[in-house]
């Protein structure tokens, strides 16, 4: 099949982070091994070669790089649109004002609560002030600023709160980001996730923000995979228009393709990015349709949500090619449904050498 260049790339400088964010993406076994500036602007380099035309910079938290300034600075020059997306520690005006000269386009910027002490607390640190002194430093060096927040059974009362927070920061884009349970939040799921009532009226309030604040400011919902009766077309198909860099210069699909374990992916150091994207067979792996079971084989809505998240299956079935378990027609449904049990219980914050023995066991039985 006819494989198309990639539109945007995710480089994951580094895991390294000073929050520890429960509902974090990054796997659980984060890693310490980071690619060198120079093997990171060879990455960046080869991604525009393939087509890429957006680079988002991300982590962990990319500001702990010092090497931040000089591949903004390599990528603008290959004409890349660049965007830093950041918990906004260690983001001061003079940094900020030295990112924009360079050519960074937009940051996206994280809050995790309107109260200082909730998102203190979801945060694992105090950091709530200095990420509203951090959103000062983007908008005074000019840059656009899109305030994302990941909601939670934590902080998911709280939408109207979160909202006003941010419209004082003067924000092109608030993103109100249902978790979604892959990595840290996937060992958090049952402590994170809400229930039905708490997301209904969470809904409904964004409903009557978005039609207050039409014309105002773009305000996006997104909800999560596991309140779906249908799957999302994930990163819109298995490495169709996207592609991730680890740290360590692992090449995958997306963020969280590394989960599958079935799966072997290159490193960016082992073979050209070029090949990776077009010829290895972990990218190949479920492009098209041919890899799908029944239900999805026959599905009507298989060019439409391409069976859903193989990361996602995987985590729940222990099998990538398994419908989506949160997908109403999966097989797997019903047993999904009754995996998540009593819904509570205690955080296990994000920390660098986390232990794998606290690791859930991935698959759900089925009868």
């Amino acid at each position: 099949m006819s494989v198309e260049p990639p539109l945007a790339l995710t480089a994951e400088l580094t895991h390294r982070c000073p929050l520890h964010c429960p509902y974090c993406s990054n796997p659980v076994e984060l890693s310490a091994d980071e690619l060198t500036t120079e093997a990171w602007a060879d990455a960046i380099e080869q991604a525009s070669r393939l087509g890429v035309l957006q680079l988002h910079l991300t982590g962990g938290e990319p500001l702990v790089r010092d090497d931040l300034e000089a591949l903004v600075d390599h990528a603008a020059r290959l004409g890349l649109y660049t965007q830093l997306v950041t918990s906004g520690v260690g983001l001061d005006e003079r940094r900020a004002l030295r990112l924009a000269e360079l050519g960074l386009n937009s940051v996206q910027l994280s809050f995790q609560a309107a109260d200082p002490a909730l998102a203190d607390r979801i945060a694992g640190r105090k950091a709530h002030t200095g990420k509203l002194a951090a959103a000062g430093a983007v908008r005074a060096a000019g840059l656009p600023l899109i305030a994302n927040v990941v909601l939670h059974r934590l902080n998911l009362d709280h939408v109207e709160a979160i909202v006003e927070l941010c419209l004082t920061l003067d924000p092109q884009r608030i993103e109100l980001a249902n978790a979604q349970f892959h990595g840290w939040a996937f060992l958090n799921r049952l402590a994170l996730l809400p229930d039905r009532e708490q997301l209904d009226r969470a809904a409904v309030t964004y409903d009557n923000l978005r039609r207050r604040l039409s014309g105002t400011v773009e305000l996006a919902w997104v909800l999560s995979d596991y309140a779906e009766r249908r799957p999302k077309p994930c990163m819109g198909g298995w490495a169709r228009y996207a592609l991730t860099v680890a740290p360590d210069g692992a090449v995958l699909p997306c963020p969280a393709a590394r989960s599958i374990d079935t799966l072997t992916f290159h490193s960016i150091g082992d073979r050209p990015l070029a090949w990776i994207w077009r010829e290895s067979a972990a990218f190949n792996a479920y492009r098209g349709g041919g890899w799908m079971l029944e239900p999805c084989r026959s599905c009507d809505r298989r060019a439409v949500d391409h069976g859903g998240c193989r990361c996602q299956a995987f985590a729940l079935t222990g099998d990538a090619r398994r419908a989506d378990p949160v997908c109403s027609l999966s097989p797997d449904h019903a047993a999904f449904v009754r995996s998540l049990g009593d819904q509570g219980g205690r955080l296990r914050y994000r920390r660098l050498g986390h232990s794998s023995s606290s690791k859930p066991s991935a698959a759900i039985s089925r009868p």
